[in-house]
């Protein structure tokens, strides 16, 4: 019988909602969902339909107005800002649609920056470093910079960055949005790598119904409310 996977993501009634002017909009309303640990889970939604804002919710990047946001048992709806910084250095790994890597420096270098906030002496870095860039099979290109790799390489730079803490979810914002076809392909397929041998927690926010297909749960979002597939 297949054993219950313990919740990593607990959400209970999230309500959110931007100021524009004096008027009020609301973007999320009475939002409830579980992500078990080790799940890929896709966020879809047409623009403007609140998954980003979820996402940036779970990630500690937005407060909501009301409800509980647990990450790994820990409400971090309740943290303060400063709480709010160090726990997401050590609890989150970011993948973004643009990379969001730092041109001058190598992908050695892009991948230690998160590492550079911890109390790892230099040996322990590079160990950790050189076994990021091992996952995502970079190892040939660590002394390259960005501009010296195509786009699915940078992207594979920018997980093994997100994922050198070891942290206890991954977020993906449109993470197949600014690549071909097959590089794409390629990165869902690291993707769900990582879940299915590493054990990661993938939150993912797609449009594309194909990038979809490789999550475990697919979420939608519409008009700040969640249907499941």
């Amino acid at each position: 019988m297949e054993s219950i996977k313990p919740l990593i993501v607990e959400i209970k009634n999230l309500s959110k909602s931007y100021r524009r002017g004096s008027q009020i909009i609301p973007v999320l309303e009475d939002i409830n969902l579980d992500i078990p640990e080790g799940e890929f889970l896709a966020l879809m939604g047409p623009s403007g339909s609140g998954k980003s804002t979820l996402l940036n919710l779970i990630a500690g990047i937005d407060k909501a107005d009301s409800g509980i946001v647990k990450v790994g048992g820990v409400d971090i709806a309740a943290l303060s800002e400063t709480e709010l910084a160090g726990w997401r250095a050590g609890n989150v790994g970011f993948i973004f649609q643009f990379y969001n890597l730092i041109p001058v420096l190598t992908a050695f270098e892009n991948v230690e920056l998160p590492l550079l906030l911890t109390g790892l002496s230099k040996k322990e870095r590079h160990e950790h470093v050189e076994m990021a860039l091992r996952v995502v099979n970079l190892s040939d290109r660590m002394e390259h910079y960005p501009a010296q790799l195509s786009g699915g390489q940078q992207q594979r730079v920018a997980i093994a960055r997100a994922i050198v803490t070891d942290p206890t979810i991954l977020v993906a914002d449109e993470p197949t949005g600014d690549l071909d076809k097959v590089s794409a392909k390629e990165i869902l397929e690291l993707m769900d790598r990582l879940v299915r041998e590493l054990g990661k927690t993938i939150i993912m926010v797609t449009h594309d119904a194909r990038a979809a297909e490789k999550a475990h749960i697919i979420v939608h979002l519409e008009k700040g409310v969640l249907s499941f597939e």
